[in-house]
């Protein structure tokens, strides 16, 4: 060290120090300085750190300790004065008899609902005048409830076009809500109509239109003489009222295990209105609604006769629906937590 005093001497002397300009502080700016000048990065405290390698190889670890206990004791004070400090100048604050306690305190920011909390509460009212259950099923499901049950077997190939989150215990998250299908179908005896709105996963690369983590809703009807008709008024009475506009869709034929036959439902894209943007990926059209008539097998899996029940179901990308309704470009946004964004809505 710079001289012969012992580093046991030095420490308590620094200590004795610190202790006494820590509690003749009498403000919140002065006992910052102390702290800067104690602990900060050239403090006095990372000055005797630095000295250590000067220090005969067997006093080394004790010094060490030493500076870190001081240090330890010199932030229990500054923190205990801190608390003394604020608390003190509450009390005064109430002790000033100018101070009104029947005034009102500042105005609180309000919250306000996620715009997607917005169109699923709208979608979900447009489904109950319409006498559908609305249910809410697990994020974490088994394998065959997010697979088998929906006709999707383990060396199906439509199990690559879903990348999976799977977790330690084997089971995983969703990648559809379809996998409620069964579970409908198990909870509500025929005919019903019901709709299952939730969370979904996939392991993906995200882009404008893309995201590891979204919202979808599907719907399901189970009932006798069940056509492809009563797919398309459910889905236009739907569109029209959560987009607020006419809506032009087209349908076109699509493969999805789960029904049959099977349609992809796609509406003219509301950001750029046609010519072509990266959430339509230049095509003038989102695909929004994959939907169909309920696969036989599907009915079987979920205890009733093909032969007796028909239905059909669709899978609502939701998203990409509240994407739509408010002209948002990113589906990144909606997850993000820009308050930015949010306060927009």
């Amino acid at each position: 060290m710079s001289d012969d005093t012992p580093w046991q001497v030095r420490l308590h002397d620094l200590q004795t120090s610190i202790e006494a300009r820590t509690a003749s502080a009498g403000s919140l700016d002065l006992l910052r300085q102390i702290e800067v000048s104690a602990l900060g990065k050239k403090g006095e405290l990372s000055q005797l750190l630095r000295v250590t390698g000067s220090l005969p190889v067997e006093e080394r670890r004790d010094y060490g300790t030493g500076v870190n206990t001081l240090r330890a004791h010199v932030e229990g004070l500054i923190a205990a004065r801190k608390d003394a400090l604020e608390r003190g100048a509450i009390d005064a604050e109430l002790d000033d008899r100018r101070f009104d306690v029947t005034l009102p305190g500042a105005p609180l920011p309000l919250g306000h609902a996620h715009p997607l909390s917005l169109v699923q509460t709208e979608i979900e009212d447009v489904f109950r005048t319409m006498g559908f259950h609305v249910c809410d099923y697990p994020e974490v499901e088994s394998e065959f409830s997010n697979f088998e049950s929906v006709n999707i077997p383990s060396w199906h190939p439509a199990r690559d076009m879903q990348d999976t989150f799977w977790l330690d215990s084997g089971r995983l998250l969703r990648t559809h809500t379809s996998a409620g299908q069964i579970r409908a179908m198990k909870q509500f005896a025929p005919p019903f109509r019901a709709i299952f709105p939730g969370k979904v996963y996939r392991y993906e690369a995200t882009d404008a239109s893309h995201e590891h983590t979204f919202h979808q809703l599907e719907g399901l009807m189970i009932g006798r003489s069940i056509s492809v008709a009563h797919l398309l008024s459910s889905m236009r009475t739907l569109l029209g009222a959560i987009l607020k506009r006419d809506v032009e869709v087209r349908l076109r034929p699509g493969y999805f295990p789960f029904v049959e036959p099977g349609f992809e439902l796609d509406i003219r894209c509301g950001i750029c209105g046609g010519p072509g943007c990266s959430v339509c990926k230049q095509s003038g059209w989102v695909e929004l609604l994959p939907c169909g008539l309920v696969q036989p097998n599907v009915l079987r899996f979920g205890g009733l006769d093909p032969s007796e029940w028909q239905g059909w179901a669709f899978g609502l990308g939701l998203s990409r629906l509240v994407m739509m309704r408010f002209s948002v470009g990113d589906i990144r946004l909606l997850a993000g937590g820009d308050l930015r964004f949010l306060d927009a809505f």
